[in-house]
């Protein structure tokens, strides 16, 4: 579960990126409407995977070693 977990997160991370870049991409250049549609398809496709992640899952997680 752990690692399924930190793919999720890094998925998610990947997500925002995406969809900062593609804010970006439309206020810089209108005209790049496919691009900005893939850019987006994308992000939330990265960020499925924390959809069905109940509130407040990983708070308590206690990471020492």
């Amino acid at each position: 579960m752990g690692t399924s977990l930190i793919s999720a997160l890094i998925s998610a991370q990947v997500g925002r990126l995406q969809f900062a870049v593609a804010a970006s991409l439309a206020r810089t250049d209108p005209q790049s409407g496919p691009s900005i549609a893939q850019l987006l398809n994308a992000a939330e496709q990265n960020s499925a995977p924390l959809a069905n992640v109940p509130a407040g899952l990983g708070t308590n997680l206690d990471v020492s070693v």
